[in-house]
């Protein structure tokens, strides 16, 4: 009797427990398995999401998915970004970026990889799905019960994504300007030759890039606006800008909409934010996905250096990843204020930018860098 009252009892200690098994959180958890610590992950679903988008791997982020041993589990092929194409209706000649030594990114399945990593995550026996837990019950170092266990977590991460309803203690400040995104796929008779192509539209910015496939006759786009638009609409601007580079197009039949809601989450002592949840950024700079992956470095690199229990390791991590994540959102709200926004003054501005990119060899360099996550802003 005594021994069953002391299981009951008994609590299961952690270092680690991450609410949310989307693809940030699911990769945090076993980044941090790997690096030795106690881990347990949570989701309120067992199914995991489709999700149709696909995801532009920089260079830093491939090399962090190859040091965990998953980017060789991925079964469809990837595809390479060897170059940059930028274009838009101010300028006359486009901005074209490639790297000398590696490709500057790569295009992968969001649903494949998320596959590949939950299935890791399940082997490990950190995962634990069906749990529909209150946020607001949750503090680090108090017993938990979970499946009628209790627990205690050093930490506590957030990884729930955008879309979440947390209460006011986990607030974030938004900036939502009534953008939306559409995403879909198109095949093409020419060869895409691993291009990747940001055009600056009138009405919002047009990205094109290769999709996974065996004949480089396949890629993705997103469109951000804020106008209504139609898909035949859409159609007919890709086709507009894209048909004498890829020959006849394709179109697949489904296209999917995403609502645009920048933000960023305020400071939380009790709480680490990673991913969607520390903050979302406008899908004109390509780079959201890899900032989330960037915050899962520095939590590892903050895990070794400090103790769990430190008093500043929370203001530390968010100090550091909410300031380059408040450089790209002001970055990004402003590229799209100046396109957005035509007058005399805007197209000075973004000329001006435009000539340096072209012209000046450092800042082409520091913009090629950045783009392929091999230089931090802070």
């Amino acid at each position: 009797l005594n021994i069953c009252v002391l299981m009951k009892n008994k609590i299961h200690k952690y270092d680690f427990l991450i609410v949310g098994a989307g693809l940030i959180g699911s990769i945090a958890a076993f980044a941090l398995y790997k690096n030795n610590f106690k881990v347990l992950v949570i989701d309120k679903e067992k199914i995991i999401p489709t999700d149709e988008r696909t995801l532009a791997v920089n260079a830093n982020s491939k090399d962090f998915l190859c040091n965990l041993g998953i980017w060789a589990d991925l079964k469809s092929k990837p595809q390479p970004i060897n170059k940059i194409v930028i274009k838009d209706y101010i300028n006359t000649s486009p901005l074209i970026f490639e790297d000398t030594f590696e490709a500057m990114g790569n295009v992968i399945l969001n649903s494949e990889l998320l596959k590949i990593v939950r299935e890791k995550l399940e082997v490990s026996k950190i995962l634990k799905t069906n749990i529909d837990i209150n946020l607001d019950s949750l503090l680090p170092n108090k017993t938990t019960m979970i499946n009628k266990k209790n627990y205690s977590f050093k930490k506590i991460i957030i990884s729930v994504g955008k879309n979440n309803n947390l209460s006011t203690s986990h607030g974030s400040i938004k900036f939502d300007q009534g953008h939306n995104s559409y995403v879909g796929f198109f095949k093409h008779s020419e060869n895409h030759n691993n291009y990747a192509y940001e055009i600056f539209n009138p009405n919002g910015p047009l990205a094109v890039l290769p999709a996974p496939s065996n004949n480089k006759k396949k890629s993705t786009f997103i469109y951000s606006t804020k106008n209504k638009i139609s898909f035949s609409q859409i159609q007919s601007l890709i086709n507009k800008n894209f048909k004498h580079t890829h020959g006849q197009l394709y179109f697949e039949k489904s296209i999917f909409k995403f609502p645009i809601t920048p933000h960023l989450t305020k400071n939380n002592q009790d709480f680490i934010y990673i991913g969607d949840s520390l903050k979302s950024i406008h899908p004109v700079a390509g780079q959201g996905w890899n900032l989330g992956i960037k915050d899962i470095q520095k939590l590892i690199e903050l895990s070794k250096n400090y103790p769990l229990d430190f008093v500043k390791f929370n203001s530390i991590y968010y100090s550091n990843r909410i300031s380059e994540s408040a450089l790209y959102l002001s970055f990004t709200s402003f590229l799209n204020f100046l396109y957005e926004n035509k007058n005399p003054t805007n197209k000075r501005v973004i000329k001006a930018g435009y000539s340096a990119l072209k012209y000046f060899k450092f800042i082409r360099i520091l913009f090629i860098r950045q783009a392929m996550g091999r230089s931090n802003l802070i």
